[in-house]
């Protein structure tokens, strides 16, 4: 996870700051409390980037959500409960394929290490922006 990486220097450093600073926990927590209110699971849904990497990391929620919105697009047996790292971004790529087939645009689908790695947050809520206005 992004804990190990090396520290960014220069113009890195400087790109990722700015990313970071576009993150809105005003929109990270309207985003929460949406999946919340969908999935019936009982989160936290405070905006800040911390809480919302730990809510989602692992990709288990969004799934849920995917399957809340359209029951049986990820079957429950290919969601991971696994600990192991490449499993949680299995599940973040069941997301991610879901959410293009629900229409969300390709250009606001994330990475996965925007949300594994913590690299972009704000694309993991553009890409949650977006499916709620394509499903609603």
């Amino acid at each position: 996870m992004a804990e190990n990486r090396a520290h960014k220097t220069g113009f890195a450093a400087e790109a990722h700051n700015r990313l970071k600073a576009k993150y809105d926990p005003q929109l990270a927590s309207e985003l929460l409390d949406w999946i919340r209110d969908l999935t019936g699971e009982n989160i936290n849904i405070d905006g800040d980037s911390k809480n919302f990497y730990a809510t989602l990391c692992d990709g288990k929620l969004l799934c849920k959500l995917i399957n809340t919105l359209q029951p049986g697009t990820i079957p429950e047996k290919k969601i991971n409960e696994s600990k192991m790292a490449f499993k949680k971004m299995e599940n973040i790529n069941y997301f991610l394929e879901s959410a293009q087939k629900l229409g969300v645009p390709s250009e606001e689908i994330f990475q996965t290490v925007d949300l594994w790695e913590q690299q972009n947050l704000t694309a993991v809520c553009i890409c949650l922006q977006s499916l709620a206005r394509k499903v609603s």
